[in-house]
């Protein structure tokens, strides 16, 4: 006997809010290009950089999580926007040089991005929410940025930092991005759905 799938509001609600979804994922992306592109050629002030690109990726996911509060992994998705609000402030304010400081504020970013994008994708999962293995990489992605950076920032390549952040929010952008595109498509064609 085939299991009949039920969507609740839950599950309704990633579909309702999925434009919300990739508008996210598409300045994550964009945030991580400029970090990636731009700034290893800023050598002066480049914490206070990436912590104005951290705080706006954080204020974009409290928007956007706010905005879609029925959805799943709600709490997660609000902590790891918290967690980016308040880096991205500490290193705006932040007037010492780089060192091991840094390197623990970025690490403890990641491994705290890391580990809420996956258990954002393991509610997901338990939600039938399509193309959540997209999340667990990108968490397994930020984890092992966690420990990059102890390898990387006590030397203080700036290119390597820049870099780094890049690739988190290139990372995390793409997988709500393919996450809210295939939800949506899932709509159009039920059969996608596995």
């Amino acid at each position: 006997m085939a299991k009949k799938l039920h969507l609740s509001s839950f599950d309704k609600s990633v579909r309702r809010y999925w434009r919300l979804i990739i508008l996210e994922g598409a300045v994550l992306v964009v945030l991580g290009l400029i970090a990636t592109l731009i700034l290893p050629y800023v050598d002066i002030a480049l914490t206070r950089i990436l912590g104005w690109l951290i705080l706006v990726s954080g204020l974009v996911g409290l928007v956007t999580t706010a905005a879609g509060r029925r959805r799943a992994g709600f709490w997660w998705s609000l902590l790891s926007a918290l967690v980016a609000v308040g880096v991205g402030i500490v290193l705006m304010e932040w007037e010492a040089d780089r060192s091991a400081y840094l390197a623990a504020v970025l690490a403890g970013f990641f491994l705290v991005e890391g580990i809420a994008t996956i258990l954002f994708a393991i509610e997901h999962r338990r939600r039938l929410t399509g193309r959540w293995e997209w999340l667990v990489a990108s968490g397994c992605v930020d984890v092992a940025l966690a420990g990059l950076v102890y390898m990387v920032l006590p030397e203080g390549r700036d290119w390597a930092i820049a870099l780094l952040v890049g690739i988190n929010m290139v990372f995390g952008g793409s997988a709500l991005i393919a996450m809210a595109i295939y939800e949506h498509y899932s709509r159009l064609m039920p059969g996608m759905r596995a």
